[in-house]
Formats: structure tokens, C-alpha cells, sequence
């Protein structure tokens, strides 16, 4: 049985991101994997169903986080872990492109399916306020490493 993995970052009013930060930025070396957008789609298909079952708008496609979301996934395949490394960052460079209220974002690792990444999240406090949470766009990212684990990254934002 595979390990699964999930974390999610809390909401980051983009008042604050302009502090200074103790985040570094890490110099690992990052491949680019090649995105499973059969998965991509689905995820997206059933974070929105849910979110009308609720009353809740459907988050829109965005290009920039999905451009964020495949960075910050190949750079988890290359470290071979989760993470939220350098959030403050990708969050920082949504907002110079399109001017963004808030930024967050959920991670995992090792689902096979959409629907068990979404049940994952779901099963999470943090990941199921964050995929209910007020926001606007959205993209996510699913890549496989060569052992055949499955990363994502969700990118959230409101504008």
C-alpha cells in the first residue's frame, strides 16, 4: 500500500507578501515532467462539482497558476517530496502578473486517481477550506515521476 501524502498551505493575504521573508529559494536542479491532464481535467471537473453542491461559484481556469503549479510540481519530483517551498514566492509572482487578492495552494502525492486526490483533500480540514474557500481561479498541475508517482499541486487564487 502506497503512502499518501497531502499538505496544504493556509490562505496568504498578499498584504503581508510584500514583508520581508526568511523563505529561501532552493537551488535544486528541475527537470520537467510531462503533465497527465487526463487527471488535471478530472480533478478540476470534481473540485468545481463539489463546489456548485455547495452554492459555491466554479473556480476558473487560470494560465498563470497552472504556469506556478508545474513549476512548483516538477521542483517537488526533483527534491522527491512534498512541499510548500517558496509559496511566499510563486504567490508573490501570481500577483505581479495579474494583481491578485489572496493565493493558496494544496499539495499531494501518490493518488492514483482524481477522485483519490479529491477525497484526500476533502478528508483534510485545511485542504477542504482551501478547496471551498472564496476564490476565483484555479489551475492544477499532475505530474509522474519515473517511479511512477503521481504529484500534484492545486494553485488557488482570488482576484
Amino acid at each position: 500500500m502506497k503512502m499518501r501524502l497531502l499538505y496544504a498551505v493556509p490562505v496568504f493575504l498578499l498584504l503581508f507578501l510584500g514583508s520581508c521573508t526568511s523563505e529561501s529559494i532552493d537551488e535544486t536542479p528541475v527537470l520537467e515532467a510531462e503533465n497527465v491532464l487526463i487527471i488535471e481535467q478530472d480533478l478540476l471537473d470534481i473540485v468545481n462539482d463539489h463546489r456548485l453542491s455547495l452554492n459555491a461559484n466554479t473556480l476558473q481556469f487560470s494560465d498563470v497558476a497552472y504556469k506556478y503549479a508545474n513549476l512548483h510540481t516538477d521542483y517537488m519530483i526533483s527534491k522527491g517530496s512534498i512541499s510548500h517551498d517558496n509559496f511566499s514566492s510563486r504567490a508573490a509572482q501570481i500577483d505581479s502578473e495579474i494583481s491578485v487578492e489572496m493565493v493558496a495552494e494544496n499539495v499531494a502525492k501518490d493518488y492514483d486517481t482524481a477522485l483519490e486526490a479529491f477525497e484526500g483533500w476533502y478528508n483534510s480540514s485545511s485542504h477542504k477550506k482551501t478547496m471551498e474557500g472564496d476564490f476565483s481561479h484555479t489551475a492544477i498541475s499532475v505530474k509522474k515521476d519515473e517511479l511512477g508517482n503521481y504529484y500534484f499541486t492545486q494553485l488557488f487564487y482570488k482576484q
